[in-house]
């Protein structure tokens, strides 16, 4: 039945699309993004330490791959985050997915993957929505504007390494990538802090403690586990298209919500950007590969 792992893409499409909306909060109660990350994936690591704990034989299979996978994870959430937090909402997503493109170079460099017809398509039409999205006359090269283009493009790649070195991974299981993965989160949270200077406590309400304890157990645990339900259950063209959701979500939720709009341009180099990655999905599909 392929019903109920559908619907687990959806929810978590939904979900990361509007997770900003709860950063964002917990940022305007007085708890900086680094903070809100640290104690969100601290409270998903209960989980993680069992996940730890019942397959930690597996991480001397291959440590160095499992290192690259965490810290590339790691930054690419941390990024994205607070992208979210201090960029417009549909920028920042449109050019996180520009990561079909950095997974073209990367399988290339890191798997020995030729580039086939399709590869050389994605990396055309992701590469045009880019310089469409970033032209600005006055600013001249189409480089990204400002820290939350940064954050988002750098997230990508992220991404995408992330996923090349998992599917490098493959006798590993789903669970320990997993809790391995939040590590990587909390390892580059816990650095940045320590980098910006901001180790000492935040002195926030009890309620926004409480808050940023809620997004880590009914935020980030659901995110992930629907996530790897859904994906070990469909096809991965499936897949990929299906959490393409998420940008539907996060435009309707930040028009809703924080009354953002989104400019024709950004549309139309978004509109490439998505269509990369769905060409990238039937190009996986034609390949016959299966998360």
């Amino acid at each position: 039945m392929t019903l109920l792992p559908i619907l687990s893409l959806l929810l978590a499409a939904c979900m990361w699309g509007t997770v900003w909306y709860p950063l964002r909060l917990l940022e305007g109660g007085g708890l900086h993004g680094l903070w809100s990350i640290l104690i969100a994936y601290s409270t998903a690591m209960l989980l993680g330490l069992v996940l730890l704990w019942r397959h930690g034989g597996e991480l001397r299979r291959d440590p160095q791959a499992l290192l690259v996978m965490a810290l590339a994870n790691g930054w690419c959430n941390v990024a994205f985050v607070l992208a979210v937090i201090e960029g417009p909402v549909m920028r920042v997503l449109l050019l996180f997915y520009l990561s079909p493109l950095w997974s073209v170079i990367l399988a290339r460099l890191i798997l020995g993957e030729r580039l086939s017809r399709e590869a050389r398509l994605v990396f055309a039409m992701a590469l045009t929505g880019a310089v469409i999205m970033l032209w600005n006359p006055a600013l001249g090269l189409p480089w990204p504007q400002g820290t939350g283009d940064w954050l988002a493009v750098s997230a990508g790649f992220g991404f995408a390494l992330s996923n090349v070195m998992i599917r490098r991974m493959q006798a590993l299981s789903v669970w320990s990538k997993t809790a391995v993965s939040w590590v990587g989160v909390l390892v580059v949270a816990l650095t940045m802090l320590v980098v910006a200077g901001q180790t000492e406590v935040p002195t926030v309400a009890g309620g926004v403690w409480l808050g940023a304890v809620g997004l880590g157990i009914f935020g980030i645990v659901v995110m992930t586990l629907t996530v790897q339900y859904g994906v070990s259950h469909l096809p991965i063209h499936r897949s990929a298209v299906i959490l393409l959701f998420e940008l539907v979500a996060g435009a309707v939720s930040s028009y809703l919500l924080a009354h953002e709009l989104v400019k024709p341009q950004e549309w139309g180099g978004g509109a490439l950007i998505v269509a990369a990655a769905y060409v990238s999905a039937h190009a996986a599909r034609r390949q016959g590969e299966v998360d």
